[in-house]
């Protein structure tokens, strides 16, 4: 596919998103991917790093390699990736801390939006395709209500770690970082990205590099083999991932971090006592129109192509 230099810098900004989304506990950046348009292809040219186009790198065949694997669409967009996560981490992590009613009203809306959009991609949806839409719901909810592992900071842990977490990354609905949340990871990872911990960030970038390449496949051959009913599973996914990012919570339990921090361990959901409903459903609502003006954009720019 020939590419404009505006086209790259489309997919830098769409990266953007994802790394922003991925920073996000409850929030994932595999939803950016598939509302933004770009998921497919996203899997397709994970998928082509195989032992048949590495074996052009072995030629010195760097031309035929890199359009093999479509690496100048996978450069832009993870480009973009880690743009966001260096520059907006410390800057999402203090939106967290200090506004959380606003960004996570705002992050509610744009997951329930994507929701409606995915649910669009099911080509006939059926009594059976609803299935996999309600187990996907009850397992991601479940996952949002799961207590947090111990902390640690080993080697082999953090690998694992990664290996798991970038699964999630690339699922709609299924957050990354909350499951580092949960494996009891998230202030080991963030924190080195924070720090420059180059070890932790490459032991981290190595779990996800061994993860993607061998999940991506999964997925992609479920996309072919059984279209429906995983756009469903992966919809059902984003459905209950809403209980995580409900904006307004009650802190049941807390625990204490490595760096002595409190943190909050088992949280209920709770209706706004407040004003604060305000300012929540201003977010709510910036959130769920811009997911149809991103698909707007989207469809304006294919029609010119």
């Amino acid at each position: 596919m020939k590419r404009s230099l505006k086209d790259y810098f489309t997919i830098t900004l769409k990266g953007m998103g994802m790394g922003a989304a991925d920073v996000v506990p409850g929030v994932s950046g595999g939803t950016i991917a598939f509302i933004s348009g770009i998921y497919s292809e996203l899997l397709d040219s994970i998928n082509a790093i195989n032992l048949t186009n590495l074996k052009l790198l072995l030629r010195f065949d760097i031309k035929g390699f890199w359009k093999a694997v479509n690496a100048n669409f996978l450069l832009a967009l993870f480009a973009g990736i880690l743009i966001s996560i260096l520059s907006l981490a410390k800057g999402i992590t203090w939106m967290l801390e200090h506004h959380p009613v606003l960004i996570w009203s705002f992050f509610f809306g744009l997951v329930l939006a994507s929701i409606f959009y995915v649910l669009r991609e099911i080509k006939n949806f059926t009594t059976l395709t609803g299935i996999p839409f309600i187990i996907g719901a009850a397992a991601a909810y479940y996952i949002t209500t799961l207590g947090r592992m111990s902390e640690t900071g080993s080697s082999v842990y953090i690998f694992v770690c990664g290996a798991i977490a970038i699964c999630a990354m690339i699922l709609p609905g299924i957050s990354g970082s909350f499951i580092l949340v949960l494996l009891g990871a998230y202030s080991t990872v963030l924190g080195a990205v924070h720090e420059m911990n180059l070890k932790i960030v490459a032991l981290f970038a190595g779990g996800c590099l061994v993860g993607l390449l061998s999940f991506s496949r999964i997925l992609s051959w479920l996309l072919k083999k059984a279209h429906d009913f995983t756009i469903a599973l992966l919809a059902g996914f984003m459905l209950g991932s809403l209980n995580k990012v409900w904006p307004w919570k009650e802190t049941i339990s807390t625990y204490t971090n490595s760096k002595g921090e409190e943190i909050p361990f088992q949280q209920a959901n709770i209706l706004p006592a407040d004003s604060s409903w305000m300012i929540g459903l201003l977010a709510f609502v910036v959130g769920f129109a811009l997911i149809f003006a991103i698909e707007y954009g989207a469809k304006k720019m294919r029609s010119k192509a």
